[in-house]
């Protein structure tokens, strides 16, 4: 086989430190290299193979799509894709509303700007995001993410996009204790900003509503506090479900927990959209937004805009999701694993914080010490322990996955509850090895 090392630039690495195995297949929640060598997945890889590998309705909804029609323009019309986008507006109860369909996330958010902008007729209005969040790594896309790692690359207020402290509650920013008084608080620097910049300048607020790569999971009262707040305003609100979306935070989207109280005007998604089979991505427009593009000019396109063999696996996957009822799957062990990590959180001095649990998403945040918070390293820096960690269970058969000082959780709908509890387990023992070394190496160097 061909070493991709001669031949691939890898995303978000050291070029000369890519190192991995070539892989070859997988079935539900495993994959396998061309050695032999299998791993139970529990970060679906990027967080997005929420299906499994290879599941085997997407796999032939491919396969049969292929051999009737490969490739269409959105020029013409095609089956797969009016398919898709009738079902993503009725599992969100977006009825009368339209579907973009992109590539992927990063797209798929600066296409969700695009359209509210032309919307209020604001081509160059203001879009509201966060602090320490991430919607792509496109241009526009790392102007809308408050993203440390990309922020030198790109000037946000250039792009017309004003970040705002994070709902991040464990730290939170305004020094509050309470995560309600933390969301409220959020949700009000968001109102603030929005005035601050005059209200008919700014086209929308865009924002994760639950799972993402940073880590921070809301308060429950964050995100209907952001809806009255830019309702009230006349300012669209668009929902990044890219990562949160279908089933991954126990509903098909993660801001339908809130009930009516939650609904964005457009939402963006990629991801668990096809479970990873294909890339495609789509923004989903309410029914008030899709009017007022109807009648005018979308100076916008992709070539492989909602292309038929994507389409067709999406199809299949939403078809997937329903027929083995995998959302109310996710929440039950989502339930089971939150639980099994706060008791773990009892036992280990090495955890801050357990967040997530809505669906089978969950994030912990590793610290030196519970009672003064301290991380166990600056974000978004990973320390060696972590590494040590990580590689462990690598060899131990299991993929975890870490940013920074956190560990994410977030295995495919389909794995098995005995496979989860396994995994778990290990990841306990994994941190308890870590801690014991720790406090041998403080130990030392008190020593010295």
């Amino acid at each position: 086989m061909i070493d991709e090392r001669d031949c691939v630039l890898h995303s978000w690495c050291v070029q000369d430190q890519w190192q991995a195995p070539m892989i070859v297949g997988g079935r539900g929640a495993r994959f396998w290299a061309a050695d032999g060598r299998e791993w139970l997945d529990m970060s679906s890889l990027a967080e997005c193979s929420h299906l499994g590998h290879q599941h085997p309705r997407v796999v032939e909804a491919i396969r049969s799509q292929a051999e009737r029609l490969c490739f269409v323009t959105n020029a013409w019309g095609a089956q797969p894709r009016a398919e898709l986008a009738n079902l993503l507006l009725e599992v969100a109860g977006f009825e009368g509303g339209r579907v973009f369909f992109t590539l992927g996330g990063s797209d798929a958010n600066e296409h969700a700007v695009k359209f509210a902008r032309q919307a209020h007729g604001l081509p160059q209005g203001w879009v509201i995001a966060r602090d320490r969040s991430y919607h792509g790594a496109s241009y526009a896309s790392m102007a809308l993410s408050g993203d440390s790692r990309t922020a030198a690359q790109v000037d946000a207020q250039a792009f017309r996009v004003s970040h705002v402290a994070p709902p991040y509650a464990y730290r939170c920013p305004w020094h509050s204790p309470d995560p309600t008084t933390c969301g409220e608080r959020a949700a009000a620097a968001v109102a603030e900003r929005i005035d601050a910049l005059g209200m008919h300048d700014v086209a929308a607020v865009l924002m994760e509503p639950n799972a993402g790569t940073n880590g921070i999971v809301a308060p429950d009262n964050y995100w209907p506090a952001l809806r009255v707040a830019t309702q009230e305003r006349r300012v669209y609100l668009i929902a990044d479900e890219v990562m949160s979306g279908f089933g991954r935070c126990g509903e098909w989207f993660a801001w339908q927990r809130h009930g009516q109280d939650g609904v964005p005007d457009l939402m963006t998604l990629a991801k668990g959209l096809t479970g990873a089979h294909l890339p495609l991505g789509a923004v989903v427009l309410n029914q008030t937004v899709a009017e007022h593009l109807r009648s005018k000019m979308l100076l916008t396109g992709l070539t492989y805009c909602g292309h038929p063999l994507s389409c067709a696996a999406g199809v299949a996957a939403i078809r997937s999701y329903q027929d083995e009822d995998l959302i109310a799957r996710s929440r039950h062990l989502g339930q089971q694993m939150y639980a099994h990590l706060r008791a773990m959180q009892n036992r280990l001095s090495l955890i801050g914080d357990v967040r997530g649990g809505h669906g089978l998403f969950a994030v912990i945040e590793l610290v030196t010490d519970p009672s003064t918070r301290v991380p166990l390293s600056a974000w978004p820096d990973m320390h060696p322990g972590l590494r040590r960690l990580l590689q462990r269970g690598f060899e131990a058969g299991v993929s975890f996955a870490a940013r920074g000082n956190l560990l994410i959780l977030a295995p495919p709908l389909v794995i098995e509850e005995t496979a989860l509890s396994d995994a778990l387990g290990l990841l306990e023992k994994l941190l308890l090895e870590l801690e014991t070394e720790l406090a041998e190496e403080t130990h030392r160097s008190h020593a010295r």
